[in-house]
């Protein structure tokens, strides 16, 4: 059973997916651009049914009840307080924590700032910022790949993106999406302003200092087929880590790895919860 939660904080109001019962071990997910919570809908439902007390919020700007207008409150100081804030109205002292994409960012920069607060990590896609930092200096491929982060600031984004049906929004998924989900994603991101709101991650201030390298333990699963991160950022994330650290390659996977292969994610991710020990917060 699929329970929908409102999680009150100081920022707003997030809407959440959660599954599994309210004393099991707590692990949070966060998605990416352009989804939302129910991204992690395979991922939430067997955890659940496995013990886990799994909740998937939509994040800034997705949820309704916590969507800024100004882009300054899209920044990752704002966007880590959400994880700490949800997870204390949740009353998680410590939990596991999924991301994928922007929310595989996020995920980096809590492990980083807030270590005592997790008891794993887990990040699909997304390199660590420092890795990914490193191959935009050195590597032209994930030069020309990281492009859009830039172009995407553009005030005529929303306009290019939803055009057609939203045609752009729609390719970005590379048919690896089932196309009823695609279409909820769509909807959502076409209500006023939230289109905008989810744009306003990639207009935010930067973060004011460097990231720091993570002793959480980490699993890091990254596919060969993924548009925004090559290579080189995903094979030096690894020395971005000092704890226990497990690098997972999946081949002929693209970008959209939690909707594309749900079943090989998910055990990969049990596997690494299982390693790290069942106690609860």
């Amino acid at each position: 059973m699929m329970d929908y939660l409102s999680i009150p904080t100081a920022a707003g109001t997030f809407d959440a997916i959660a599954a599994g019962p309210v004393d099991g071990r707590p692990v949070l997910l966060l998605h990416g651009f352009p989804e939302a919570a129910v991204s992690w809908e395979h991922q939430v439902a067997v955890l659940g049914d496995r013990g886990f007390r799994a909740v998937a919020p939509d994040q800034r700007g997705y949820s309704p009840g916590v969507r800024p207008e100004q882009a300054t409150e899209y920044g990752m100081d704002e966007l880590v307080g959400d994880v700490l804030a949800i997870a204390g109205t949740l009353g998680w002292s410590r939990f596991d924590l999924v991301g994928h994409d922007w929310g595989g960012a996020v995920a980096w920069w809590t492990a980083s700032e807030h270590p005592e607060r997790l008891r794993t990590l887990t990040v699909v896609s997304t390199p660590h910022p420092g890795a990914l930092g490193h191959a935009l200096r050195v590597d032209e491929d994930q030069q020309l790949r990281s492009q859009y982060m830039r172009d995407w600031r553009s005030s005529s984004t929303e306009r290019q993106m939803l055009a057609n049906n939203a045609e752009a929004l729609r390719r970005m998924f590379e048919w690896k999406v089932p196309a009823s989900r695609v279409d909820e994603y769509i909807r959502r991101l076409s209500e006023p302003g939230a289109l905008t709101a989810a744009l306003n991650w990639y207009r935010a201030n930067r973060p004011r200092a460097a990231i720091e390298k993570v002793a959480v333990p980490t699993l890091y699963v990254w596919s060969t087929e993924d548009v925004a991160f090559g290579s080189t950022a995903a094979l030096e994330t690894e020395n971005w880590v000092t704890g226990a650290y497990s690098f997972q390659m999946l081949e002929d996977v693209t970008h959209w790895v939690p909707e594309e292969v749900p079943e090989v994610l998910t055990a990969l991710l049990l596997e690494h919860l299982t390693a790290f020990g069942a106690d609860r917060a």
